[in-house]
């Protein structure tokens, strides 16, 4: 694989459904993992295969379906979680296995109750035991922003050694500023000389999920982990649909840089989850919320009828939205708002509530 693409790895089945309200039936699982493989993610994490049987039960079902996209199942770096996601998995016909353990002294201590040498002898038998299901195997370092640098080598060193292919960085509680995040991330990358991918997960408990994951980027990461409207624990994980369009729109910055997503699919695959899940993005969400391509301010009017890329950086169409964007009448509105030119342009007018 060329190192300019950078790897779009979906976990809305798996961390996106821990939203609270987003539960998924199997059947509903498997036509959103249909419509993330037509998108062109690179890999969907379908699920956590020893959490029950129904997650077992969806993940090989969806292994058995999806065409092009390699089907992930996530497991704790136990042997029976490792089993149950080998098994799950086994007819997909481009298969990972993801497994972690936390690596963070708080973590470590508190939750695993484990030294830092019993973490790295799990984490090396975890990924030895993933080899003889899958050759892909990808290594979580759970909460690797509150981890110490030193101990991250180690680890990494470690595993690598042992078959993992892709390295993956969490800011598991998303505590990490972007600066940080992308020195940490500019330091893994030059430390394992290309021997795997790094890859990252960034949730987005202060607001900077999408910015933590573009950060990394910018400085080597070559994988990046997201779900659909950004949903997922807490406050949920990167958007997908935001990494996308970031490194689509700024080729000025991103300009030998890539993703395979199918732009087009991008607004179906947000409404076909929102219909699943029942859970609208807020309207002012980017690039996929109701009022991403809306323009109420006189101002903003008079300019978007002049030139559409006086505050459109984005067409709507690019992400697959049939209708033009939208001119508000309302309070704000200005006599530009008004007339032919609207019917020229095409816009469809929108009342106020």
């Amino acid at each position: 694989m060329s190192n300019n693409i950078i790897k779009i790895f979906d976990t809305t089945l798996r961390d996106g459904e821990q939203s609270p309200g987003c539960s998924m039936t199997i059947d509903e699982k498997i036509k959103f993992a249909k419509q993330l493989d037509k998108l062109g993610v690179d890999i969907i994490e379908a699920g956590f295969a020893a959490a029950s049987p129904g997650d077992f039960e969806a993940i090989s079902k969806i292994s058995k379906v999806v065409k092009n996209s390699t089907v992930c199942s996530l497991a704790r770096a136990i042997k029976n979680d490792i089993k149950q996601a080998g098994e799950a998995i086994k007819d997909a016909k481009h298969k990972r296995i993801h497994t972690f353990i936390a690596t963070s002294p708080i973590h470590m201590e508190h939750k695993l109750k484990m030294s830092p040498k019993e973490v790295i002898k799990r984490a090396v038998e975890a990924v030895q035991y993933a080899r003889t299901f899958v050759d892909d195997v990808e290594f979580s370092l759970e909460d690797a922003g509150r981890s110490e640098m030193g101990f991250l080598k180690e680890i990494i060193s470690a595993v690598i050694e042992a078959g993992a292919k892709t390295i993956n960085i969490p800011d598991t509680v998303g505590y990490t500023m972007p600066w940080e995040f992308g020195n940490q991330i500019k330091e893994l990358v030059e430390f394992v000389r290309g021997k795997a991918i790094i890859s990252v997960h960034c949730h987005n408990d202060l607001g900077l999920a999408t910015a933590n994951s573009i950060q990394a980027v910018k400085n080597g990461a070559r994988q990046v982990e997201c779900t659909i409207n950004g949903i997922g624990e807490r406050a949920g994980n990167a958007a997908l649909e935001e990494v996308a369009m970031i490194i689509s729109t700024r080729k000025d910055i991103f300009s030998e840089i890539k993703t395979n997503i199918n732009k087009k699919e991008i607004y179906k695959t947000s409404r076909l989850l929102t219909s699943i899940t029942g859970i609208e993005p807020q309207p002012n969400k980017a690039i996929v919320g109701k009022n991403a391509f809306a323009h109420e301010s006189g101002i903003h009017q008079d300019g978007v009828l002049k030139h559409r890329d006086t505050y459109e950086i984005i067409k709507a169409e690019d992400i697959g939205i049939e209708k033009n964007n939208s001119i508000v009448l309302g309070k704000h509105s200005g006599r530009h708002a008004f007339g032919d030119k609207l019917k020229q342009l095409g816009y469809e007018l929108n009342d106020e509530d």
